[in-house]
């Protein structure tokens, strides 16, 4: 029953997140001088990728062919691949410049503190022996420091306590702080560059619907950090 709970609460807190995100983009959208059946098409492309790319990842992982660590990494390199270059592609596009400029620095800071939340579910699965110790705050995990602080941050921002200097070393700082998660599950995995010995390995991230975590949550967190970086970028230049 608790695990089932976890599994409900990764898919509760993946919708709530992104429907977040879609209002902040759709408020932005509509701010642009875009014609409305341009202003239509995105949103209705940007909803319709999100979903066609759930239910990939939902299909990759019920076949097994995501945890299927025999053919590491091409197990899990389209979860890892795809979103990185998509995000990259949209927050230094066009049309990504022209929606940053409509939705406040501060908010795209506060969705960030979804993190706190992650932390908290991979903490119950270690409780339930289906992740190891260092996916935790525990163990290695100290990502639990940017969902903390995410809506401090974004508070003090508001409110022109901090400056943009240091929201980029924020920035910066969480970023390395999810790079270091990443790793450190990747090498906690069952492959020939396992690190990581102790059980158990970390095979929960290609099960359904916990594969959302690395394949929309975690995206999610570094795709806020570019947009949040490129938005400060654009100020400066603007200013």
């Amino acid at each position: 029953m608790t695990h089932l709970l976890i599994q409900a609460g990764f898919v509760i807190l993946t919708l709530a997140c992104y429907g977040v995100l879609l209002v902040e983009i759709n408020k932005a959208v509509k701010k642009t001088s875009w014609p409305d059946a341009r202003k239509r098409k995105f949103s209705f492309i940007f909803l319709t990728s999100l979903v066609v790319w759930a239910v990939f990842v939902s299909a990759w992982s019920l076949s097994g062919r995501m945890g299927n660590f025999g053919g590491f990494p091409f197990n899990v390199m389209p979860i890892f691949g795809i979103p990185l270059i998509t995000i990259v592609a949209f927050t230094f596009s066009k049309s990504g410049k022209e929606i940053l400029i409509h939705i406040p620095i501060e908010n795209i800071i506060r969705l960030q503190a979804f993190r706190f939340i992650v932390e908290l579910l991979l903490w119950a699965l270690y409780l339930e022996n289906a992740a190891p110790v260092q996916m935790t705050f525990e163990g290695r995990n100290l990502d639990v420091l940017s969902g903390i602080s995410a809506p401090v941050v974004a508070f003090l921002f508001a409110q022109n306590k901090i400056s943009k200097t240091i929201l980029v070393i924020w920035n910066i700082i969480c970023l390395l702080l999810l790079v270091n998660i990443v790793v450190t599950a990747v090498l906690s995995m069952p492959t020939p560059f396992r690190v990581f010995m102790n059980e158990p390995a970390n095979t929960i991230v290609t099960e359904f619907p916990v594969s959302w975590l690395p394949a929309l949550l975690v995206p999610l967190a570094y795709g806020l950090h570019f947009l949040s970086l490129r938005q400060l970028a654009l100020q400066k230049k603007s200013s």
